[in-house]
């Protein structure tokens, strides 16, 4: 916005808006004539013949014949052409020049790989700089897409691997979202005006990122981004509700690919390397302890499938038997024998691990079983205590077995029992709750908050400490008590019953009630990693969140009915009362007003009333209540009626409904029983992997030699940081390498469900339009020659759904109103007010992550993180992609050779920033760099064969370490192995159709392929020198001029398609069409003007001036290319 705009400048008036961005303009109709409805009927059934007779005889009729005419379902003949699959006719009408308008996204809604990669090209050929491509500017009223579907976002859509793959090659691009709470200009205008749309706009954007051979390519560590993603469609979800199911779906499309590849895990070395990878954290080297770090991940995440996998579980089952050889194959007495006995020495376990870690015994309790074990008989054993306060075994025992002197003493203590201090067994329960308290606290600090909050068994932790702390400090509030009455010569011990109803002994018996109730239920978390248990404790669980639910609407029923029934008969319980307490001393009189005693707190206030109607749910008081003292016939009622209306809403209603949620949510846990256990089966045996808290409370209280170790400075030496660096590049390596096999396999493997799948409509409508094709071909031929040819039987050339596509264009069938009932007020007249919703489509950006208090400048986030957007790239990049690696690759096998030959021009090329040195520079430069291409060559090649991978090395990754200048262009370090890697045939382009056609991957892993580029443009300002890798460029002239004849012809770019031949209706083009050489002997037509600009010949340069050609003089033959199959020369 500039300066000067005001705000209704750039939003437009409300009128335009609604004419132009909510498309209430009806679009025209605009009826056929006799010759479109017969070019269209042909079309249709794939004569390519009569349809280019009809294009030569027509085209100089433009008012009897359009060639971009459509039918009532708003198809051109491109379109028809594409949805018959006949790549014939598409580039015959290419050739003439047909406007292709949105025929490139319904040909990759078709999935017609070889129709995909011919409008590319076109679309590359005609695409002016600055100037909408042909899908945008389609009218919107017209369109079966929406804005913001661009090439890639409708491939992922397909989830396409193939299509995707091509795009992605060009260079196309698919930036993030903008976050949900983006406040920039651009997302505040188009939500204020169509929040709809914004929403959608951003569905679809994460739609295509759910894509899984979107995430296969563009992602080096595909786990991560599936778990991030995933986490955030989860938050969407909630923030978005309106769309959640849609958030849903896509979730689970993510979940289910990091599922999936774990299925294509076949060693134990693979799932390790997946699990435990960490790349900014602590490195795992093969044979040490497993972290798991990626595992945890996942259970942060809520990944349930992923960490249910049976390959996940059988690793985890086998580190958490660990030290315990073939105690899963004992017998249930023998397994109960041994558990016993563990738990039964933890005291001994604990006091060796604390004197002597490294030694047997206290080794053998880090193992997590046995470490489970002891944590679980500590715990049992403070349940016991507390069972044994519960029961006061102290004054048990001596009024058994005590002599008289002892009885004497536990009279005085029963006496004294108010500000007493704590018994023996009460001593040891504070003991181990400072313990638990002090193990809680470590925790929250190692976990941190938002951490140590989001486990419910955390909080019901807190909560049980927190009510035992209250418990220690009331029972000290009452010892102090009683010393300061005895000082102020008081009597400070009586009756327990004539004791203050709040007095501190009283609450801290409650608080130690609830504190015990807590303490015992926790076993129900014990009890999880049972196979027979756990899934009820799940089932609980939920079970609990509903019934905290349906508490919220019980309790606002509850309240109104205990304020209408407490206003109504306060004052009648008021007599009951007095009738009661009309003894002296307030004593109550139960033994002659034993009535009015029972019913008088029923409704005497809010709180008691409200009790009331709680204990009637379970019927626990019934109508005698109402029959106070004075109450009249009408209010008794009254509150009968409202009484009996409470217990239908309640009882009846409320009740059942809440019998129905928990039902549900049982039928849900146990549909999903077994992922649901071992997912929380999962998350408690992660807890004893990690390493920290070895012994049980309490003797973590006491500090361990290893922790006088570390204070006095005589633990381990760290690593230094260059050793660090070394580690982790190795591990990043591994997990590259198992990454590519896995997302190989994957790919292959959904190739081959594609493969299975029987006959499909598509298949027959194939094989009828060659079948049509093929049959109008040779009628045509036999025409041409002079020989009689049969009359077709119209109805039997097409079939039902043909015959309806014919019957709509005959009788000018027509999708729109009834003439008449259109409104002319709807047009207005045209404005200069700007469009702000044409640029909905490009709200898509960088998603912020920052986070503070301070207000977000979000369109300053949105400059900052903004890229370079392309939706489908273009041929010559990815041509000078492949030229770059060719060269780089010439260097390294031919080191020798190429110092002697160096081309400065050819430097430029493959680095365009060396172009401001001058050439003795560059050849100085390169010959300095020398010795780092062949480090990369000792590390890059084994036994002289490639390690890269065509998956993954798409996701350029940029070395931080690599100079600017260098030659050696920024690139993912592929792993270093020491083993012989077989080799494998580098598929050239005589295979790419082939390979295209079947599975998008070699079956080799470890053959070298051209590295596919990220989802992200890459800006190169390199100057071709020579046509093999310079790419077409554009001439200031619209006049296609014929190529001029040189001496010595350069193979053409691979990306320099020659136009088809209407002759030769069975050659069809392939996509590496273009790596050939044109035949000389072939005919073919001059390809035609296209509408927009025309591309250039390959010699021409960008200021219209051929360049030089090269002379015949003695080149070093360099070899052929095992990329793009090009004879390299000159320097090479």
């Amino acid at each position: 916005m500039k300066a000067g705009d005001s705000k209704e400048e750039l939003l437009g008036s409300v009128h335009n808006i609604a004419r132009q961005d909510y498309c209430t303009e009806a679009p025209t109709e605009v009826a056929l004539t006799r010759e479109e409805k017969r070019f269209l009927l042909v079309a249709e059934r794939g004569d390519v013949a009569t349809t280019k007779k009809m294009l030569d005889e027509l085209k100089e009729k433009p008012e009897v014949f359009n060639i971009n005419c459509v039918d009532p379902l708003n198809r051109s003949a491109l379109i028809a052409a594409i949805e018959n699959e006949n790549i014939e006719l598409i580039n015959l009408l290419l050739d003439y020049n047909i406007q292709v308008k949105d025929a490139l996204l319904h040909a990759i809604k078709e999935e017609y790989v070889e129709a995909v990669e011919i409008l590319l090209e076109w679309e590359e050929k005609i695409h002016v700089h600055g100037q909408p491509y042909s899908w945008e500017a389609v009218d919107r009223s017209s369109s079966t897409f929406t804005p913001d579907i661009t090439p890639l976002v409708l491939a992922a859509h397909m989830n396409n691997y193939e299509i995707l793959k091509i795009l992605l090659d060009r260079g196309a691009t698919l930036p993030m979202p903008h976050d949900v709470r983006c406040g920039c200009d651009e997302c505040v205008a188009s939500s204020e005006h169509d929040s709809l749309r914004h929403s959608q706009a951003r569905i679809n954007a994460y739609r295509a990122l759910s894509s899984p051979s979107l995430i296969a390519l563009s992602s080096r560590d595909p786990l991560l981004t599936a778990f991030e993603l995933s986490w955030e469609l989860r938050r969407l979800r909630t923030m978005e509700t309106e769309f959640r199911a849609d958030y849903n779906e896509m979730r689970g499309i993510v979940q289910q690919f990091a599922t999936s590849l774990l299925d294509q895990t076949r060693t134990s070395y693979e799932l390790e390397v997946l699990l435990n990878h960490n790349p900014g954290g602590d490195v795992w080297q093969p044979g040490e302890r497993q972290s798991l770090e990626r595992l945890k991940l996942g259970i942060k995440y809520k990944q349930k499938e992923f960490v249910a996998h049976p390959s996940v579980q059988q690793l985890l089952a086998a580190r958490w038997y660990e030290g315990l050889p073939g105690f899963r194959r004992k017998t249930m007495i023998a397994q109960m024998f041994e558990v016993g006995k563990m738990g039964a020495m933890f005291a001994m376990y604990s006091t060796m691990y604390m004197m002597a870690p490294e030694s047997e015994l206290g080794k053998f309790l880090k193992k997590p079983f046995v470490k489970f074990i002891c944590h679980s008989a500590s715990y049992g054993f403070f349940l016991m205590l507390l069972a044994l306060a519960s029961q006061r075994a102290e004054y048990l025992a001596i009024e058994l077995f005590g002599p008289d002197w002892m009885q004497e003493i536990l009279m005085e203590w029963k006496r004294k029992e108010r500000g007493s201090i704590p018994t023996l067994i009460e001593s040891g329960i504070i003991f181990y709750i400072i313990s638990l308290v002090w193990g809680e606290m470590r925790a929250l600090w190692s976990d941190g908050l938002l951490e140590y909050v989001t486990d419910l068994w955390n909080i019901v932790d807190f909560l049980n400490n927190i009510f035992y702390m209250l418990w220690i400090f009331l029972r000290f509030t009452a010892w102090f008590l009683v010393q300061k009455e005895l000082s102020l010569g008081m009597e400070p011990w009586y009756p327990k019953e004539k004791w203050h109803a709040f007095d501190p002994h009283l609450l801290s018996e409650g608080a130690f009630a609830a504190g015990m109730i807590f303490s015992f239920l926790k076993l129900v978390h014990i009890f999880s990693v049972n196979p027979h248990l756990g899934p009820l404790q799940i089932s609980l669980g939920r079970m609990i969140i509903d019934i905290i639910k349906f508490f919220f609407i019980y309790t606002l029923v509850l309240f109104a009915f205990g304020c209408g029934l407490n206003q109504l008969l306060w004052y009648y319980a008021d007599l009951e009362r007095a009738k009661c307490y009309h003894l002296r001393d307030d004593y109550p009189d139960f033994d002659g007003q034993d009535k009015a005693c029972s019913i008088w707190r029923r409704f005497s206030n809010l709180f008691e009333t409200s009790q009331s109607l709680f204990w009637a749910s379970f019927g626990l008081v019934d109508l005698t209540a109402f029959d106070l003292t004075g109450i009249k016939n009408f209010t008794r009622f009254w509150a009968l009626l409202l009484f009996g209306s409470y217990s239908v809403i309640n009882i009846i209603v409320l009740l059942n409904m809440l019998i129905a949620m928990m039902s549900n949510s049982y039928q849900i846990i146990s549909e999903r029983s077994d992922t649901e256990w071992k997912f929380a089966r999962s998350t408690l045996w992660i807890s004893y992997f990690e390493e920290g808290d070895t012994v049980p409370p309490p003797f973590n209280l006491f500090p361990t030699a290893k922790f006088m170790k570390r204070m006095l400075g005589m633990s381990k030496r760290e690593k230094s940081g260059s050793i660090i660096n070394k580690s982790r590049e190795k591990a990043q390596e591994r997990h590259d390498l198992v990454v590519r096999l896995l997302i190989r396999r994957y790919v292959v493997a959904e190739q081959r469900k594609r493969d299975q799948f029987g006959i499909t409509e598509d298949d027959v409508m194939e094989i009828r339009q060659d079948i049509s094709t093929v049959r109008f071909e040779l009628i045509d031929i036999l025409r041409n020659n002079g020989m009689k040819t049969p009359k077709l039987d119209q109805e039997n050339i097409t079939g039902k759904k043909g015959r309806v596509m014919e019957r709509r264009l005959l009788k000018d069938f027509q999708i729109g109103m009834v003439e008449g009932i259109v409104n002319d007020a709807l047009t207005s007249d045209k404005g200069g007010t700007k469009d702000v919703f044409s640029k909905i489509a490009k709200a898509i950006g960088r998603k912020a992550t920052g986070t503070g208090s301070k207000k977000k400048d979000w369109n300053a986030i949105a400059r900052q993180k903004s890229e370079r957007r392309d939706p489908i790239g273009s041929s010559s990049e990815a041509h000078i992609r492949r030229s770059r690696q060719s060269l780089r690759r010439h260097i390294i096998e031919n080191q020798g050779s190429a110092l002697t030959s160096m081309d400065p021009e050819k430097l430029i090329e493959y680095n365009p920033k060396l172009s401001e040195m001058p050439p003795s520079a560059r050849v100085a430069y390169a010959k300095f760099k020398m010795p780092k291409i062949k480090a990369d060559y000792d590390n890059k090649v084994v036994d002289g064969k490639s390690i890269q991978d065509d998956v993954f090395d798409n996701s350029t990754v940029v070395n931080e370490k690599t100079p600017q200048g260098s030659i050696i262009r920024p690139r993912p370090k592929p792993p270093s192995r020491t083993t012989s890697i077989s080799s494998a045939k580098i598929p050239g382009p005589e295979d790419l159709k082939d390979f295209r056609s079947r599975t998008p991957i070699p079956e080799d892993p470890n053959e070298r392929r051209t590295p596919t580029p990220e989802p992200a443009s890459v800006k190169t300002d390199a100057k071709p020198v020579t046509a093999v890798a310079a790419p077409a460029l554009k001439p200031p002239e619209t006049k296609v001029q014929p190529p001029t004849p040189t001496k010595i012809q350069a193979p053409a770019p691979p990306d320099t398609k020659a136009p088809a031949s209407p002759k030769a209706p069975d050659q069809k083009p392939s996509p590496n069409a273009g790596d050939k050489p044109a035949t000389s002997g072939a005919k073919s037509p001059a390809p035609a003007k296209p509408q927009s600009s025309a591309p250039a010949d390959s010699k021409s340069t960008s200021k219209g001036k051929p360049v030089e050609e090269k002379s015949a003089r003695v080149t070093k033959p360099g070899g052929k290319s095992k990329v793009t199959g090009e004879v390299l020369t000159g320097w090479l």
